[in-house]
């Protein structure tokens, strides 16, 4: 779920303006008239895309889908860099996060939801991929966190192994009460350099009641994001030393070790854990003083329709046609996918009775929120990650760097 991407996608667009990429895409958009091209990312497609590929060629005469598996790495780079080159694919999978950027750029194209599409949505999640009162995109995958806590660490600490923190103030006090119980780190914190630094802080923004943008108006400097930021200031602590040299994965690996209290996670740790000794749970984030309910990042990855092939309708009607809720709720649920599903239904009833685990990580959907969609990502991704790291190293106080990631923010927004 995690794609990098580079920044530099507005002056790499101007490369578009040339005649000479106007005549290749003019030319590529009357031979592939019949074609849509798909850069597919991952190591291989999977079968269930397979099947509806040729399900839905099968329905479409003379028209072919041409995936092209492109590495997690290179995938979205590839995408940005052909389109504004002027000869695009006719649809990506990229983050949803990158759409407004894609959108500013004029190298997508709108993909307009009914009413009756949108509600198919457990809510928010085409917040995800809107912005100016339109999508731009079709979510394809989703992820959302919950809390795990080691059982034994608990009852070690002498909490109730049973009842994990409901709110920010309980799960402060258990993680230091395991820190000074047992020594071992009540909480892992990641802080390091990488892109879920930032991920990791908005579950936080997100069961506070909080947001860093609204619309096109930098909010960020709140009492609700303030408090989250304070929260972290009070956790660091008890949590994993030396949190700036730890992403969430390595993190995972510390919790899986036995050797942290509590983190939040994706169902990744679930079917991990599943395969460890460690008597574990998992439960809805706690919960900041301003919440309203039960919150959590929502991260999509969408499908992308690409501006100039001359297939861009076709695209648009594949794009949700593989992501309907037939084909899409049985990619989602199949064995170990790890994907939230991004539609209730009663195949996910089903799912969830199955593998109760998955419980919390459905439900804090209902107050979640999306990535927040500016111009340049990357940038706000930077800024919020030096802020992270400037208060857990106690290089700042959280109302000084809230102040300045907020004055920072306005140039990207």
């Amino acid at each position: 779920m995690t794609i990098t991407v580079k920044t530099g996608l507005a002056a790499l667009a101007l490369l578009g303006t040339t005649a000479l990429a106007t005549m290749t895409a003019v030319t590529t958009a009357e031979a592939a008239d019949k074609e849509i091209s798909w850069i597919y990312c991952g190591d291989k497609i999977d079968p269930i895309h397979e099947k509806y590929i040729k399900e839905w060629e099968g329905k479409n005469a003379g028209w072919t889908i041409k995936p092209e598996v492109v590495g997690w790495e290179q995938c979205q780079d590839k995408a940005t860099t052909l389109a504004a080159a002027g000869t695009p694919v006719g649809m990506a999978y990229v983050g949803s996060r990158t759409l407004k950027e894609f959108a500013e750029n004029d190298l997508i194209v709108p993909v307009p939801m009914t009413d009756e599409e949108k509600k198919s949505y457990y809510p928010h999640i085409v917040d995800t991929v809107t912005f100016d009162d339109n999508q731009w995109g079709v979510p394809i995958a989703f992820s959302t966190k919950a809390l795990y806590w080691n059982k034994d660490l608990f009852k070690q600490a002498g909490l109730d192994p049973e009842t994990p923190p409901k709110t920010w103030a309980e799960e402060i006090a258990f993680a230091k009460q395991i820190k000074e119980k047992t020594g071992i780190a009540g909480y892992g914190l990641p802080a390091k350099t990488f892109d879920n630094t930032m991920h990791q802080f908005m579950h936080w923004v997100y069961t506070n009641n909080g947001k860093m943008i609204d619309g096109d108006k930098v909010v960020a400097d709140s009492p609700e994001v303030l408090a989250a930021l304070k929260a972290y200031k009070d956790i660091t602590p008890y949590s994993v030393e030396g949190a700036t040299a730890y992403e969430q994965n390595e993190i995972r690996a510390i919790f899986l070790d036995g050797k942290v209290g509590m983190i939040q996670a994706g169902s990744g740790a679930a079917s991990r854990l599943k395969k460890t000794n460690i008597h574990w749970g998992i439960t809805t984030l706690p919960l900041g003083p301003s919440a309203k309910g039960p919150g959590t990042l929502l991260i999509t990855d969408s499908l992308a329709i690409f501006k100039g092939t001359g297939v861009e309708d076709k695209a648009i009607e594949f794009a949700k046609f593989i992501t309907s809720p037939g084909p899409q709720g049985e990619y989602e649920l199949q064995g170990d996918a790890g994907l939230t599903p991004l539609r209730p239904s009663p195949k996910v009833d089903e799912f969830v009775k199955a593998d109760p685990s998955w419980k919390p990580l459905i439900d804090g959907i209902a107050y979640g929120g999306p990535e927040p969609l500016f111009k340049d990502y990357k940038g706000f991704q930077n800024v919020t990650i030096e802020m992270v790291q400037s208060v857990v190293t106690g290089k700042a106080e959280p109302e000084a760097a809230l102040k300045k990631a907020a004055g920072e923010l306005e140039q990207y927004k």
